[in-house]
This record gives structure tokens, C-alpha cells and sequence, in this order.
């Protein structure tokens, strides 16, 4: 029951970066955010010689490694990451992110539970809970993960996306329009397209 095209699955965190704590730019982050990934990871392993347990490094070199789609050495650095910062929620959605594109369900489903259990997480932990328990064949619980992103963030185009594709496939058509629609006002890539496709 996979309706999720791959060109509708966003990187989750494509523009997460944390800031460097230093007053300086770190250069690693300049090239990150410049795309140019590989030279963002050899400058950050160059600065982990120095500050092997930099959290902040640890995570954004593994951002690099996922932007580039090297998932085995981003879960790796974000693992390392976590050892050090085991209540970091950012580290446990890239984790989530990272199972989830490697079909490892249950892993993507624990991180993403430990990460919505954070005070203060992100839409985007429920949202990762929600992929997760449908690639699972747990339907109900994630239209309740996907309502609880909405909940926590009602601009969460993607949500409402995905949360409409899975009453598609439940044959709940009418609330599958609503959801494509609203994803439509908030200008979510492809709402348009569904909803010109099942709800005309």
C-alpha cells in the first residue's frame, strides 16, 4: 500500500543546518549550504579531528552524508551523535529520515516515537511516526501520527499530502480531497496534481 511517489518525498531536513555555536562560521556549514556536500565533509572530518564528540559536527557532516545518499555514513554519524546528545530530537528525526529511506520501518517508527516524546519536538516527528506506521500496515495509527502534525503545525503541507494519499488508499475519497486541498492552499508540490486526479 505504497502510494507515496519518491518525488513527493522531501528530504526532511534539506535546509536544517544547526548554527555553529562559535561566533565564527564554521566553513563546513558554508559549503553545506552551498551544496557542495563532499567538501562539507572533509572539512567537518578535518574539524572532528580536533572535537571528535562535537555533537553539532557529528550531525551536520551526517547531513551532508544523507544529502549526498551515503545513509549507511550518515546513520553512523548521527548514532555517534546521539551517544553523545541522547535526547536530541533533531538527531533522532535524522534517523528516522535515514531508516525510513533505507525501509528499515520499526527503527524509523522507534526514533521518531523517542523524538515526539521530546517537550518541544517538531510537527516532523509525528509526521516520520506517520510514514513509518503506514509502511508498517498500521493505517489508523498513522492517520493519528499525520493529525498529530497537523495539530502541532497547521502548515504542514506535507501532512496533509500524505495524509490524503493514505485515505486514497483506505477509500476514503471525499476526506482525501480535503486533505489535497488544503495541502493545494498551502502550495504543497503535487496537491494540485492529486487532486485533479480523484477528487474532479
Amino acid at each position: 500500500m505504497n502510494l507515496f511517489p519518491k518525488a513527493l518525498i522531501v528530504s526532511v531536513f534539506a535546509v536544517t543546518v544547526w548554527a555553529c555555536s562559535d561566533s565564527k562560521k564554521n566553513p563546513a556549514d558554508s559549503y553545506f549550504e552551498k551544496g557542495q556536500y563532499e567538501r562539507a565533509v572533509q572539512t567537518y572530518t578535518d574539524n572532528l579531528k580536533l572535537k571528535p564528540t562535537d555533537v553539532t559536527m557529528l550531525y551536520n557532516r551526517g547531513r551532508a552524508y544523507q544529502e549526498m545518499g551515503d545513509y549507511n555514513k550518515a546513520r553512523i554519524d548521527f548514532e555517534s551523535a546521539l551517544a553523545y546528545d541522547p535526547n536530541n530530537f533533531q538527531v533522532l528525526l535524522s534517523l528516522s529520515a535515514v531508516q525510513l529511506e533505507e525501509k528499515k520501518y520499526a527503527s524509523a517508527l522507534l526514533y521518531a516515537t523517542k523524538a515526539e516524546a521530546i517537550p518541544g519536538a517538531p510537527a516532523m516527528a509525528s509526521f516520520l511516526k506517520g510514514r513509518a506506521l503506514h509502511q508498517l500496515g498500521l493505517p489508523e495509527d498513522a492517520l493519528k501520527a499525520y493529525g498529530n502534525a497537523i495539530q502541532i503545525d497547521k502548515d504542514f503541507g506535507q501532512a496533509y499530502l500524505n495524509r490524503g494519499l493514505l485515505k486514497i488508499a483506505l477509500d476514503r475519497k471525499k476526506q482525501a480531497c480535503e486533505d489535497f486541498k488544503l495541502a493545494s492552499v498551502l502550495e504543497y508540490p503535487g496537491a494540485d496534481d492529486l487532486f485533479n486526479k480523484y477528487c474532479k
